[in-house]
C-alpha cells in the first residue's frame, strides 16, 4: 500500500513539472515590451513578421528537455526508491537475520539451560542411586550379620540340647544300669532267699534269722505303700539276751520312705530279738534283709 502511493506520488508530481516546463517554454518564446500609449504621429502602419515554424521547434525543443528532464527525475526518483526499498528490504533482512540469531541465541539458551537441567537431574538421579545402592548394600550387610548371629546362636543353643540330650542319654544309660544292677542284685537276694528258705532251715543260724524275720514281721504294720517283693537291708545293733540298741537301713532297700520307716519302728517295736536258744549264734551286730512277698 505504501510502494503503491508513493508511486502515485511520484507521477502526480512529474505531470506537475512536465506542465510548469511547458509554461516557461511558452512565456521565455513571448517578446515583452513596455506597453506605450499609441502616438498618433501620422497614418504610418509597420508590420512584424513572426515566424512561427521556428517558435514551434522552440516549444518542441522546450518540451522534448522538459520530458527529459521529467524522465531523469522520474529515473532518479526511481533509483532513489529502488534504492530506499533496497536499503529497506537490507534493513528488514538485517532485521529479519538479526531476530533469527536472537531466537536462536533464545533457543540455544533455552536448550542449554533444558540440558543443564536434564544434566542436573541426571546427576541427582546418579547420586540418589548411589545412596539408595549402598543403603541397600548396607542393609544387606546389617541383614547377613543378623543372619551370621542368628546362626551362631541357633547352633550354640544346638550344641547346649545336644549337650543336654547327651547328658540326659547318660542318665537314663545310668538309670538304666542302676535299674539292672538293682534288678540283678534283687534276682540275687531273690535267689538268696529261696537257697536261704530251701536249703539252709535247717542250721541254727537260719533258724535264727526266721526267728528274727518273724518277729520282726509280727511287729510290723504295714503302709499301703508297701509291695510284694520287697527286700531291705536292716542293720541291727543289740546286746545280750536280744534288746535291740538300734535299727537302721544299711545297703539295699527297693521300699520308699514311709515303709522304710515302719520297717525300723517294727524292729524297735519288737524290743527284744530272740535270745534264748540261739545263744551260739548270737551276734552283737548283725545285717538283717526284710523280705515281703504277701505269701
Amino acid at each position: 500500500m505504501r510502494e503503491l502511493w508513493a508511486q502515485t506520488k511520484a507521477f502526480t508530481l512529474a505531470v506537475a513539472v512536465h506542465a510548469l516546463m511547458a509554461a516557461l517554454v511558452v512565456l521565455g518564446t513571448m517578446t515583452w515590451k513596455p506597453f506605450k500609449p499609441p502616438a498618433l504621429t501620422g497614418m504610418t502602419i509597420e508590420a512584424v513578421m513572426v515566424d512561427t515554424g521556428a517558435i514551434k521547434e522552440r516549444r518542441e525543443q522546450a518540451k522534448r528537455e522538459a520530458e527529459k528532464a521529467v524522465a531523469q527525475k522520474v529515473e532518479k526518483d526511481r533509483r532513489a526508491k529502488e534504492l530506499q526499498a533496497r536499503k529497506e528490504r537490507q534493513e528488514r533482512e538485517r532485521q529479519e537475520q538479526e531476530e533469527a540469531e536472537k531466537k536462536r541465541q533464545k533457543d540455544l539458551a533455552v536448550k542449554k539451560r533444558q540440558e543443564d537441567l536434564r544434566l542436573q537431574e541426571l546427576r541427582k538421579k546418579q547420586d540418589q542411586d548411589r545412596k539408595d545402592q549402598l543403603k541397600r548394600q548396607k542393609d544387606e550387610l546389617e541383614q547377613m550379620r543378623k543372619k551370621r548371629e542368628e546362626a551362631a546362636r541357633q547352633r550354640k543353643i544346638e550344641e547346649e540340647r545336644l549337650k543336654q540330650l547327651d547328658a540326659r542319654r547318660q542318665a537314663d544309660a545310668d538309670a538304666q544300669r542302676q535299674a539292672v544292677d538293682e534288678a540283678k542284685m534283687q534276682q540275687n537276694m531273690a535267689a538268696e532267699q529261696r537257697e536261704f528258705r530251701a536249703g539252709q532251715l535247717a542250721t541254727k543260724g537260719d533258724e535264727y534269722y526266721m526267728a528274727i524275720q518273724s518277729q520282726v514281721t509280727n511287729n510290723w504294720y504295714r503302709p499301703p505303700t508297701a509291695r510284694p517283693g520287697l527286700r531291705c537291708r536292716l542293720k541291727i545293733v543289740q546286746i545280750p539276751g536280744g534288746e535291740v540298741i538300734s535299727a537302721a537301713i544299711a545297703g539295699k532297700c527297693n521300699a520308699d520312705e514311709a515303709t522304710r520307716r515302719s520297717l525300723v519302728a517294727a524292729v524297735e517295736r519288737a524290743g527284744s530279738l530272740p535270745y534264748r536258744g540261739f545263744e551260739d549264734v548270737f551276734e552283737r551286730e548283725i545285717d538283717f534283709i526284710f523280705t515281703y512277698d504277701d505269701d
